[in-house]
């Protein structure tokens, strides 16, 4: 009995890492972002494929589809586990895929001439989702703690985690709307969003998880984290939103015209 308690124990934790990303408001900001910074062309193109939705609204669906098994296989997607002595290329990688794989696939079938309407519009969604995880730290951390799900922390005296607290917790303390969020976006220079801008998927997944690292040592376990975490961390936050929604439009400017 004791070892069933310990296998449906894990099962729930490891069901609630592939399960948990940016909430929807931070998925929201970074779709809105990118909006900001689409081409006229682009828009008119997705717009089509989302038969009038916005980029925000379509943001949260990869996350909506979880509830159903028969999209169980693009829960690997969110996320990839890198040991921090090794670089995303030199780490092993999950057989069924991960966040990198995902994101590529995506853009190989936006791409595709031959690809179908519907096939087009579910994975312009799941980019959208995507590209907005790859900017979330705790999404490239550690197999051993399940990317700091098993990292408990307390959030205002509350249990929590550590990716939870990246995750939403964070952004739900301001208690602002996404358009509130973006309006509140870190504030660049032109020079820095064309800086943000360049580079590759690689070269993205890479800078965020110079991050990661810095966010594991920001922590202790068991600590309780509240407005001294929030005034030492919160514009990194945002600033990883602002980026994520510039990277986005980038990679939706290619694809689109």
């Amino acid at each position: 009995m004791k070892s069933l308690l310990i296998v449906l124990s894990f099962l729930v934790t490891f069901q609630f890492y592939s399960n948990n990303d940016w909430g929807k408001t931070g998925h929201r900001t970074v779709a809105e972002i990118a909006n900001h910074y689409l081409s006229e062309k682009a828009k008119a193109n997705i717009n089509l494929l989302l038969h009038g939705q916005s980029l925000a609204v379509a943001s949260t669906y990869a996350d909506e589809i979880k509830s159903d098994e028969q999209y169980d296989e693009f829960k690997p997607w969110h996320y990839a586990n890198v040991p921090f002595d090794k670089t995303y290329l030199e780490a092993d990688k999950n057989e069924d895929g991960d966040i990198v794989i995902g994101i590529q696939y995506c853009i190989n079938v936006l791409k595709d001439s031959t690809s179908d309407e519907e096939d087009k519009t579910f994975y312009l969604k799941m980019l959208i989702h995507l590209m907005g995880d790859l900017h979330q730290p705790l999404h490239f951390g550690l197999k051993e703690d399940l990317g700091a799900n098993r990292f408990y922390v307390d959030w205002f005296g509350d249990n929590s985690n550590f990716h939870k607290v990246w995750d939403s917790e964070m952004i739900d303390s301001y208690g602002m709307s996404y358009t509130e969020m973006v309006k509140n976006k870190a504030v660049l220079s032109l020079k820095e969003i064309h800086k943000y801008a360049e580079g590759d998927l690689i070269d993205w997944v890479e800078d965020t998880r110079k991050l990661t690292k810095q966010v594991y040592n920001s922590a202790e376990h068991r600590e309780n984290l509240g407005y001294r975490y929030m005034y030492d961390w919160y514009d990194t936050l945002n600033l990883q939103l602002h980026k994520a929604g510039i990277r986005l439009a980038k990679v939706l400017n290619n694809i689109f015209g």
